[in-house]
């Protein structure tokens, strides 16, 4: 059933852990004379030092939230499957009794038979769409309620830690070219949301 969304991959998660922080700690008033141009060094480089970035490649290998939701849906995807595909066979099997059947039938019961399978072949097409579709819809809540996860929690620690920016980097979206690895946080990050996970499924 290849129409089924099998690919729950690590781009899925790259492209939904985006999100900026703005920190609310500024100089009331600008120093003057010669700390002018210190202090201005010395803002220049607290301000890099609080854009920091997320791996999603590990991160997507190390949440646990993240591991669970694409192990339930691959099984959602397999049952699907399975169930399609039995109802295929079950429809073959009767195909190949009319094939043998069908010499000794009347033109009405051949017509009539005909007209059944068809039915069902109709019916076979709209399982697949509509279990299609219900993947898709299931797979869009499931990663919805990861992206929450994540971006509530970077909120927070944005805010606690000063952070300006917060990228991603993905091997499979590589929208970030190179950054400093002293700038990473995912470990961290990661150690955070799977505390907060493992106590939201006691």
């Amino acid at each position: 059933m290849n129409k089924f969304l099998t690919t729950i991959s690590k781009a899925t998660l790259g492209v939904i852990i985006a999100t900026a922080a703005i920190s609310c700690n500024q100089n009331a008033s600008k120093p003057t004379g010669s700390t002018d141009s210190s202090a201005s060094k010395e803002s220049s480089s607290s301000s890099s030092e609080k854009i920091v970035y997320i791996n999603a490649d590990t991160l997507s290998e190390k949440y646990e939230y993240f591991k669970d939701i694409k192990v339930k849906m691959e099984a959602k995807v397999k049952k699907a499957q399975t169930d399609l595909q039995s109802k295929s066979q079950a429809f073959q099997r009767e195909v190949a009794d009319y094939q043998q059947k069908a010499a000794t039938l009347s033109a009405s019961e051949r017509q009539a038979t005909e007209e059944k399978l068809a039915r069902k072949q109709d019916e076979l097409g709209r399982l697949d769409q509509n279990a299609s579709a219900s993947i898709q819809q299931d797979e869009a809540t499931e990663f919805n309620n990861v992206y929450n996860s994540i971006t509530e929690y970077l909120k927070k620690h944005a805010s606690e830690k000063g952070y300006k920016l917060v990228l991603t980097y993905s091997k499979s979206n590589p929208t970030v070219l190179f950054a400093d690895a002293k700038l990473e946080i995912t470990n961290e990050v990661v150690e955070a949301l799977n505390k907060e996970y493992k106590a939201t499924k006691k």
